[in-house]
């Protein structure tokens, strides 16, 4: 390989001239040669680590990613960063700390890049926040960036049927109404998550995989492999060598992640029934980059773009049987070709969406991936509901559902603990309207996911019986009538603080809103007497966010962004 100029790349600051002869040392330490430390440093950040299935195969591929970047002529830095795993932290306080983690994640890749002033990046992640996190540390850094899911999980077999961890969720409140034996349950629990990687359906991290491919973050197929799969390494080793040609191009996450992209990055969402959680990410992603993008823009562009991936929760399929049929690129190839995507937008490759799927062909013997011209539903899997309950927005995720409209009286809850007790309990009807308040970014804190208690109503048979509304979220594994992200949030007096039990509520999910039936003036009456609710977080990580966290249809972000900056890292 020819000498590297790197009078403008930064790692010059640790690695050029003699005044950095005590910096070059501690890379002798490491077993570094003279050629190694002259070249560009890229950081590899995995999330490894033994939390979760999602991330234990993600060291096997940041090994393989290093292969790459050394091949194509650059040295590699390894480290790793945190993961709150979902399914673990699910139905308890545990769950306070999953959103606060992508802010944690991002946070802690910029601190470690600017601490040692690598050159580029090589992001692996296998989990809800993880990815999103990855992502928005690549566009706060602004350093030539590659990012690599780390692979979904196969399904679990039980009785002869594909099963996720959604199923176990389920059964739960199948067991709970005497449904289904303690027996019953421990074969189910055992069978679900048969090795490592993401949760299977078109939940939360498969849903911003598919979104690294889109947007142009990731390299075409990357995000397809379940994570067991010999081929994720092929892709590691390939993402790391694009790194290093895209620190030859100079060409940034900011060249690639415009406002066409992040609407691309919406379209796929809406195209395969994806997470709600999506239109936080989303949001958060462009906020990094300087570029508004609302949850409304998000589930605007959702609910105009087919919904053709019939995936679970809401369809039959999950992430492998994607990648059995030609991957996510089957997905963006089938919205290129129905127009509901700009195909003139760079990649990491260097090329556009258009050129890298140009060859792409569609399978004709499969339902899972339909053209746009025979879409299972002519409108997205998620939509955005206004009205007077939701000034600022709320979310729903209609992927599945047949009853689009519903009307019922509230049932109040100030913490999801409270709601979940009464599920299991029965204490609730159909009609009810089961609303979970005081959530939300700022007064969970940490804006909790709903999975357990909508999962047990499901277990119960009354999953189209009742809605669910929350200022917290749903895990992207959730189905039915269950409204997230409405703001304004309780904790800063938004009206969902203010409805109370037996007040009427209409949703309509065709419509797009979604509102209490209480006079203006009562109202205004309840307002003038509401008073802000404390929580038991007053020190601490969870503290810290709720100070600083942000409305969630600006993506719940923690910093002003990109659009703030005086400087950007990558030309420091």
């Amino acid at each position: 390989m020819t000498a590297w100029d790197k009078s403008r790349l930064p790692s010059r600051h640790t690695t050029m001239g003699p005044e950095r002869a005590p910096h070059r040392s501690y890379y002798y330490a490491m077993g570094l040669t003279k050629e190694e430390i002259e070249q560009p440093l890229v950081g590899v950040a995995s999330c490894w680590n033994e939390a979760a299935p999602c991330n234990i195969a993600l060291s096997r591929q940041a090994q393989a990613a290093k292969v790459g970047v050394k091949a194509a002529g650059a040295t590699p830095r390894e480290f790793t960063t945190i993961t709150v795993t979902d399914g673990i932290a699910m139905g308890h306080q545990s769950m306070k700390s999953s959103l606060a983690s992508r802010e944690a994640i991002a946070d802690s890749i910029e601190l470690t890049m600017r601490g040692h002033c690598y050159d580029a990046l090589v992001g692996i992640a296998g989990c809800d926040k993880s990815l999103p996190g990855v992502m928005m540390s690549m566009l706060r850094l602004n350093v030539p960036s590659v990012f690599m899911y780390g692979g979904s999980i196969m399904p679990g077999r039980h009785h002869d049927h594909d099963v996720t961890v959604l199923d176990v969720f389920e059964a739960v409140g199948q067991h709970a109404a005497g449904n289904m034996s303690d027996e019953e349950l421990d074969e189910l629990e055992r069978h679900a998550c048969p090795g490592a990687g993401a949760c299977g359906g078109q939940f939360t991290a498969n849903t911003m995989a598919c979104v690294s491919e889109m947007i142009g973050l990731a390299l075409p197929f990357s995000a397809g492999a379940p994570a067991p799969d010999v081929t994720r390494d092929d892709y590691a080793v390939a993402s790391g060598k694009a790194v290093v040609e895209l620190i030859r191009r100079n060409l940034r996450p900011r060249d690639i992640v415009t406002l066409d992209a992040l609407h691309n990055a919406a379209a796929i969402v809406g195209a395969t029934g994806g997470s709600t959680n999506a239109a936080l990410h989303l949001p958060a992603m462009a906020h990094e980059a300087g570029i508004r993008f609302t949850l409304q823009d998000v589930a605007e562009i959702m609910r105009k773009t087919p919904h053709i991936a019939d995936l679970k929760p809401g369809g039959k399929y999950v992430a492998a049987d994607v990648f059995r049929i030609g991957g996510v690129p089957v997905i963006i190839k089938a919205l290129l070709d129905g127009g509901y995507v700009k195909g003139d937008c760079l990649t990491v490759t260097g090329k556009t969406l258009a050129e890298n799927h140009r060859e792409v062909i569609i399978p004709k013997d499969q339902d899972v991936v339909h053209p746009t011209s025979n879409p299972i539903s002519p409108i997205g899997g998620v939509v955005a509901l206004h009205g007077n309950l939701a000034p600022e927005g709320a979310i729903v995720k209609i992927a599945g559902m047949h009853n689009l409209r519903f009307e019922g009286t509230a049932l109040c809850f100030d913490c999801e603990e409270d709601a979940f007790a009464a599920v299991d309990a029965r204490a609730y009807k159909a009609g009810d309207v089961i609303i979970v308040r005081y959530e939300g970014p700022k007064g969970g804190p940490g804006m909790r996911e709903m999975l357990s208690t909508t999962s047990a109503i499901y277990g119960q048979g009354m999953g189209d019986k009742v809605a669910l509304i929350t200022d917290g979220r749903f895990s992207g594994a959730t189905r039915g009538f269950c409204i997230g992200h409405v703001g304004p949030e309780a904790a800063v007096g938004g009206p969902i603080a203010l409805l109370q039990n037996g007040d009427r509520l209409v949703i309509d999910a065709e419509k797009g809103t979604i509102d209490m039936l209480v006079p203006d003036e009562e109202i205004a009456r309840r307002r003038a007497a509401w008073k802000p609710r404390a929580h038991d977080y007053n020190a601490g990580a969870l503290w810290k966010y709720a100070q600083l966290v942000g409305p969630a249809y600006l993506g719940a972000v923690t910093n002003p962004g990109g659009a703030a900056e005086t400087h950007c890292y990558a030309d420091q």
